[in-house]
Parts: structure tokens; C-alpha cells; sequence
């Protein structure tokens, strides 16, 4: 195989996959499970092989000109063969669980299939060559997706589902328009010549303009405020294996768009910067509060996840405001946006054992389930200390080199050397301390979780012995598969100069940073010293205000409670409000409209058109039904009078068929007054019309 055709074999290898996988699993549901997991294991060692005989120094490009005018194209850089081997290893490995996980599940055909078109379309978003390939693949990627958190069918999996699918569509949407904008402006949408092109651009407006509505879409799908709302619903109720990827991978497709857009598009720009750091703060904080107050399992990592992305998005902003001395926020962008990832497949897989062995994820009713379950206590706690920041595990350095980033630019403000855009230096101190009081956030958090399955018994006896005898909760594959993925955070974090600087130095250079001249020291007191303030203010939380205050005593002992205000929800009480009164208004001037239009024509037809009464109108079905069931009466008739039979049941048809009709009738309407259906067909309208005028237009 030619190298360049590898990069079209990672995007459709597993989408072809996908449909062999489910022929196969409407006869045998085992050989489907083994194929599931040749295609992912296959696809993992591409992508292995690539990173490790493709050295950066060279550009992998493939691309089908036909498609739709602009044609999809496919590069492989540093980056990208970075993501693709992350997202190659998560698919794998959570592939593996799911055999156990999904043991008791129905709908796992159904499953499979989604779950390696998605695997696909993910691939094809971080392999794009230009927006325009990823748009596609993006959008792609959002509609295969929206079955896993719709998995289970229940009324909340499918609220969640719809609530996701919509934050995808209103985001595409915008997308879409700024895509148009750019290509207007800048006559091209490849990623590699955006850069050059920008600088060139007189009037910057209209680039801020499709930047923004850019960003706004792939940050809807990146969980960054204020369009998270998906994230806090969607996980609880999505399998685990579909939550590790949710929030390890396609929320990071959302930071690929945004790194394009703000190290490209607007590379260098302080207020483009400030704005994303803003936001970054926002989401990193808001995200970390969510997690305290939870009180389940699943809720509290996907506000986590909410959190991280904000660490990362943090790390955007300050490229901005950096300039061309973006390396140190660069490294830290990339190296948080791959552990972010690795720690989540563990966390969540860790969560879905808990979950396929009792069902339940409230802490206080799975409280005490791992206190005798060594190897599960340890994969947990590999994660808890990855996602806190701890030294020797692989969150620390990222989250050292981000910190770095914010004290190194506050430090050229100080000198002169740098203009302040909207933060000066006091406002940057200020977001140091929302960067390390979010650290020690997180600590508490993952601290509460770990204490109440890990440590203390359950209030009821019974459920603890139940717990407690639980040998076998999960079998050598899963065991394996998650064992493997918490191996890697110590290691990453015990060799960063080996590991961590060999993915930043690779992967970088897609961001247009340098590779930093002069070795950095994880481990020095000053580096140390940041993560040290995180655990201290996380441990007084934890034990000042998570312990005493969201803790209540019961008769059965101390429970947790969420004290978060149901009214601060933002979905229920801001965006369906806002969304009820939008459909009010538009529907008001429509019927307005629609309403006049009535009118002229009922007086044409009083006045200029005079209509004929008509013969008869029907009472029930329609036309068809009518005739149609006329024609089987006089059958039946005629079958009557040639063999008479006195048993035989006479039937009218006209009355029968027009029931059918109604049955169908009301079916359709219930199918397509769901927002779901409607926001599909919405989208696939969208997309048709995109390529008629690319084809056009071209």
C-alpha cells in the first residue's frame, strides 16, 4: 500500500469495518465481537506503525479532488499522528471492555456499528487538510455519536441525547457560516495556507467574524461555556465506554478546530487571545464547581472533563497572548489535551465496573464497593492522582507548563517587553490564582470520590458484605485493558523529558510554535511549588467544606447531598425558556403572514374564483382509502355470491383502511414532532444544500 493511501485507510478501514462488524452480529454475536476488536486492534497498529516511522520532518497528503467541488484531503503532521495513535489506543481499549460491559445490554449490534463509524469520522476530523474535510467528518462524527448517549432508550438517556444533538446542530450550523465567510475572504479553507493568507489580510473584521462562528461550533462540541450543557447530561447516561471516548476524544475533535482557528486564523492576536482565555477560565472554574457539588459518579467526571477542557482552553488563550513566544502554552495545550484523554478512558472505564457490577452510581449507594478490590483501587487511583496534578504523574506536567505560560507572560508585561491587551498584570495574577484554585478544586473532588468508594463502608451492612464478596467483578480482558491504560500515567509523569517532551516537540509545530531551546524543569521548587498550592487549598476544601457542609446526617449515618440550586441549571431554566419564547415570536409572525396569505385567497375565491360546493366530502380516510376499499368490497361481493361460505368474517374495507390510514398518520406525527428527527432532517437539508452550491459554484 502506498504511503499516502494509509491516511484514507484510517478514516474508512473502520467505517467498512463498521458494516461487516453488523452483518456479522445478526448471525453470531460473538464473531462480531471478535471483529469489532480485529478492526480496532488493526486500526491501533497503523497507527502505531505511522508514529513510529514517520518523524515530522516530512508531510504525509491524500486527497479525492471529485468530492463535492472542494474535494476532502487528508495530511498527516506531528500533530495529528500524535491524536490519531491517542484516539486509536482509546477506541481499542474501550472496544475491549465493552464486551464485558455490554454482556447484559440489548441493542449491542447497534452499538458496534455506531461505534466504529464513529471512529472513522473521528479519524477523518484529525487528519483533515482543510476545514471544509472537516466539517464533514465533524458532522458525521456528531450524528454517530448521538446513538450512544441515546443508547439505553430511557426518557433521560433520550432528553440528553436530544439536548447534545442540538448544541451539534446549532454549532455546525454556525460553523458552516463562517466557513463561508473565510472562504469568501480568504479564497481557500486549507488549514496549512490560512496562516500566510491572514497575515496578508488587510481588513481583519471579517475574519473575526468567521472566526468567531467557527469557534463557536467545534466549542460547542469541546464542552466549553457557556455551550457545555451537553456534558454534565449526557455522560451519566451514556454507556462508560461511550463516555471515555465522549470526553477523551471527540471533545478534543472541538480543541482541534479551535487550536486551527486561534493559531492560525488569528495567530498572535492579544484580544483574540484574551477572549479565549476568558472563556478558558470560565469553563475551568465552572466545570470544577459542578464537580463538587455532585454526588454521582458519572456526573462528577464529566463536569471534570468540563473543567479540563478549560485547562486546555486556557493554554489557547495564552498562544494568543504570547505571540511568538507561545512554546512553553503550546506544550502544555497539547501534552493536557493527550492526558486529559488517557485519564478519562481510565477514570470511566474505572466508573463502568462500578456500574456493570451493581448497577447504580450515586456515591451513596455505591459507597464502599472497591474497599477489598486492590487492582481496581489502584486503577482508580492512578487517574484521581493524573487528573490532580500530583508530581510523577502525567497531569503534572502539563498542568506545570500551562501555570508556566501564565507566570511567563505576566513576567514580559512586568518587563515592557510585552503590551497588555485586556489583562494587565494584576488581572493576570488574578487568573493565576483561578488556575490554581481550579487545581485544587479538582483534587478535592477526585479526593471525595476515592474516599466514598474506596474508603468508607456503605450505611447499609448487607450492600457492604455484597460488596466485599465480589471477587470476579470483571474478567481478564477488561482487567488488561484498563490495567495497561493506568500504567501509563505514572510512567508518562516519571519520564517527561523522554515521553512528554518527544509528543510536545512532535506535535507543536501545528500550533506554529518553536521547539523550546532549553530543558525544562519539571521538578524544581518553583514548578513544585504551583502543584503544592493546588493540593493544600484542595485538601482544605475537602476537609473544611466538602466534609462538614455537603454531608448530612441521616439516622443511618452521614450521607452526601448536592446542594447545588436546581435553578442555576441552564438548559432547563435559560436555553429551552429562551428557545420557547424564539419559537413563540417566529410562530406568531408566521401565522401573521400565513394568515394574510389566507385571507387574499379566501377573498379571490369569494370574489374572482367562484367555488363550486363539492359533491360530497369524506367522513373518515381519504381518496385512495376510499376507493381503493370500494374496489375490495365489491371483490369481496363477488367471492360471496361464486363460493358462499357462512363462516366467513365479512370486512369493510373502506372503514378498515381508513383506520390504517389514521394509525400511520398518527405514528408519523409523533416520529416527526420529536426535536431529534426534526434537528436530523434539519442537518441533512443543511448539508445537501452545501454541496449543491459547492457544486454550483465551484
Amino acid at each position: 500500500m502506498e504511503m499516502n493511501m494509509i491516511l484514507a485507510f484510517l478514516v474508512f478501514y473502520p467505517m467498512i469495518g463498521a458494516l461487516v462488524s453488523y452483518i456479522i452480529g445478526r448471525f453470531h454475536k460473538t464473531a462480531r465481537d471478535y471483529s469489532a476488536d480485529f478492526v480496532v486492534i488493526s486500526e491501533f497498529a497503523v497507527t502505531l506503525y505511522l508514529f513510529c516511522t514517520f518523524d515530522g520532518s516530512r508531510i504525509l497528503s491524500f486527497s479525492i479532488d471529485s468530492f463535492a467541488g472542494l474535494g476532502i484531503g487528508f495530511v498527516l503532521d506531528g500533530f495529528r499522528s500524535v491524536y490519531t495513535l491517542t484516539a486509536a489506543l482509546m477506541w481499542m481499549m474501550t472496544t475491549v471492555f465493552s464486551k464485558e460491559y455490554f454482556k447484559h445490554y440489548h441493542n449491542r449490534n447497534r452499538y458496534y456499528l455506531f461505534m466504529l463509524l464513529t471512529l472513522g469520522a473521528t479519524m477523518g476530523v484529525f487528519l483533515s487538510a482543510d476545514l471544509y474535510t472537516t466539517f464533514i467528518f465533524f458532522e458525521m462524527m456528531s450524528f454517530t455519536s448521538y446513538v450512544w448517549v441515546a443508547h439505553d432508550e430511557r426518557k433521560a438517556s433520550l432528553r440528553a441525547a436530544e439536548t447534545y444533538l442540538s448544541v451539534a446542530v446549532i454549532g455546525g450550523m454556525a460553523m458552516l457560516m463562517g466557513l463561508f465567510l473565510l472562504y469568501h475572504e480568504l479564497g481557500t479553507l486549507e488549514i496549512a495556507a490560512l496562516l500566510r493568507l491572514a497575515k496578508a489580510c488587510p481588513d481583519k473584521t471579517l475574519l473575526y467574524v468567521a472566526g468567531g462562528c467557527i469557534t463557536l461550533g467545534f466549542g460547542a462540541k469541546a464542552g466549553v461555556f457557556p455551550l457545555h450543557i451537553w456534558l454534565p447530561k449526557a455522560h451519566p447516561v451514556a454507556p462508560a465506554p461511550a463516555s471515555a471516548l465522549l470526553s477523551g476524544i471527540l471533545t478534543k475533535s472541538g480543541i482541534f478546530g479551535m487550536i486551527v482557528v486561534s493559531c492560525n486564523l488569528l495567530y498572535g492576536d492579544g484580544d483574540w487571545g484574551s477572549v479565549i482565555l476568558l472563556l478558558g477560565c470560565i469553563t475551568m472554574f465552572g466545570g470544577a464547581l459542578l464537580a463538587l457539588f455532585s454526588v454521582d459518579l458519572k456526573r462528577t467526571l464529566a463536569c471534570s472533563s468540563m473543567s479540563q477542557i478549560g485547562f486546555v482552553t486556557v493554554g489557547i488563550g495564552m498562544q494568543g497572548l504570547l505571540g511568538e513566544e507561545n512554546t512553553m502554552a503550546a506544550m502544555g495545550t497539547l501534552l493536557h489535551m493527550v492526558n486529559h484523554s488517557l485519564i478519562k478512558l481510565v477514570l470511566f472505564m474505572a466508573a463502568g465496573v462500578v456500574f456493570m457490577n451493581v448497577h447504580m452510581l450515586n456515591l451513596n449507594e455505591i459507597r464502599g464497593f472497591g474497599r477489598k478490590k486492590p487492582l481496581l483501587h489502584f486503577i482508580f487511583l492512578m487517574g484521581a492522582l493524573g487528573i490532580g496534578g500530583i508530581p510523577l504523574w502525567n497531569g503534572y506536567i502539563s498542568k506545570t507548563l500551562l501555570h508556566e505560560s501564565i507566570v511567563e507572560y505576566t513576567q514580559l508585561l512586568k518587563e515592557g517587553v510585552l503590551m497588555p491587551a485586556m489583562f494587565g498584570v494584576g488581572a493576570m495574577k488574578c487568573i493565576e490564582w483561578i488556575f490554581l484554585i481550579s487545581g485544587g478544586m479538582t483534587v478535592a473532588y477526585m479526593v471525595k470520590l476515592y474516599v466514598a468508594v474506596f474508603i468508607e463502608k456503605n450505611s447499609d451492612a448487607d450492600r457492604q458484605e455484597q460488596f466485599d464478596g465480589m471477587k470476579q467483578y470483571m474478567n481478564w480482558q477488561s482487567k488488561l485493558a484498563l490495567t495497561v491504560s493506568a500504567v501509563l500515567l505514572p510512567l508518562m509523569g516519571c519520564l517527561p523529558g523522554i515521553i512528554m517532551d518527544f509528543l510536545a516537540k512532535r506535535g507543536i509545530g501545528f500550533m506554529n510554535a518553536e521547539a523550546l531551546g532549553e530543558t525544562v524543569h519539571y521538578f524544581s521548587i518553583n514548578n513544585l511549588k504551583g502543584a503544592l498550592i493546588s493540593v493544600i487549598i484542595g485538601a482544605a476544601l475537602y476537609g473544611l467544606i466538602l466534609r462538614p457542609f455537603f454531608m448530612r446526617k441521616t439516622e443511618a449515618g452521614r450521607i452526601y447531598v448536592n446542594l447545588w440550586p436546581s435553578r442555576l441549571d441552564l438548559e432547563d431554566h435559560f436555553y429551552r425558556p429562551l428557545i420557547v419564547v424564539l419559537c413563540a415570536v417566529c410562530g406568531f409572525f408566521a401565522r401573521v403572514c400565513d394568515s394574510l396569505v389566507d385571507g387574499v385567497v379566501v377573498l379571490l375565491r369569494k370574489t374572482v374564483y367562484r367555488d363550486k360546493a363539492l359533491p360530497f366530502e369524506l367522513s373518515e380516510g381519504t381518496v385512495f382509502t376510499y376507493q381503493l376499499g370500494r374496489l375490495m368490497n365489491k371483490i369481496e361481493e363477488w367471492i360471496e355470491k361464486k363460493f358462499p361460505n357462512e363462516k366467513r368474517r365479512h370486512h369493510e374495507f373502506i372503514h378498515e383502511l381508513a383506520m390504517i390510514h389514521l394509525e400511520i398518520r398518527e405514528n408519523r406525527m409523533v416520529i416527526t414532532r420529536s426535536l431529534s428527527f426534526g434537528l436530523i432532517l434539519f442537518c441533512v437539508g443543511l448539508i445537501l444544500t452545501t454541496v449543491y452550491l459547492l457544486i454550483v459554484y465551484k
